[in-house]
């Protein structure tokens, strides 16, 4: 299994953490892949676990020493991207590698890895929804809830027939029964 990826994306608060650390449980045989972002980290993140964190300057030089298997400026000076020794330290262990990134970031790794790669993109059942667990999270301030509320009709119209496989978040059990089936038949594959 060792040269697989499976991608999660979706707009913030569908979900695709959930499901991801859900998987990671399953699956010993997965591991993380931990993006790095220039964002202050939010309520108990660290370094090096959720993500790394680095400055928006330090960004742009890993940028220009082509270090990123891909990258993207979400927001003015708010980038995130998937270190390529991030890549070979997950594969030199012989794991799948999983990812949980936004859209553009979803849709650039599917282009990078091809084949070798299973893209699923979670939505959720409507934007209303997705804004009430954003503000469930108690972890961003009303101007950065309705900057990605904002943001994630966009999103989910980019995303669209651009994954090779689409899930409504409605039921979380019903999201992971259903994720849980479409990864094993790609492992198995």
């Amino acid at each position: 299994m060792s040269g697989k990826v499976i991608i999660f994306s979706a707009p913030s608060g569908a979900g695709k953490s959930t499901v991801v650390g859900h998987l990671l449980k399953l699956h010993p045989e997965f591991e993380f892949s931990i993006s790095a972002t220039s964002r202050a980290p939010r309520g108990s993140e660290r370094d090096g676990v959720e993500y790394y964190f680095i400055s928006a300057d330090r960004f742009r030089e890993l940028i220009a020493e082509d270090a990123f298997v891909e990258h993207e400026e979400v927001y003015h000076d708010r980038f995130y991207g998937t270190l390529k020794s991030e890549v070979s330290r997950i594969w030199a262990k012989g794991h799948v590698i999983i990812f949980d990134v936004d859209v553009k970031g979803g849709v650039n790794l599917k282009k990078y890895f091809g084949d070798a790669a299973l893209s699923i993109l979670i939505l959720p059942p409507s934007i209303e929804v997705l804004e009430q667990r954003l503000r469930g999270r108690g972890t961003d301030s009303e101007d950065a809830i309705r900057e990605r509320v904002g943001k994630a009709a966009s999103e989910i119209s980019f995303a669209k027939g651009r994954f090779d496989r689409e899930i409504v978040n409605d039921r979380l059990e019903d999201t992971f029964a259903e994720a849980e089936r479409i990864v094993d038949e790609f492992l198995c594959a």
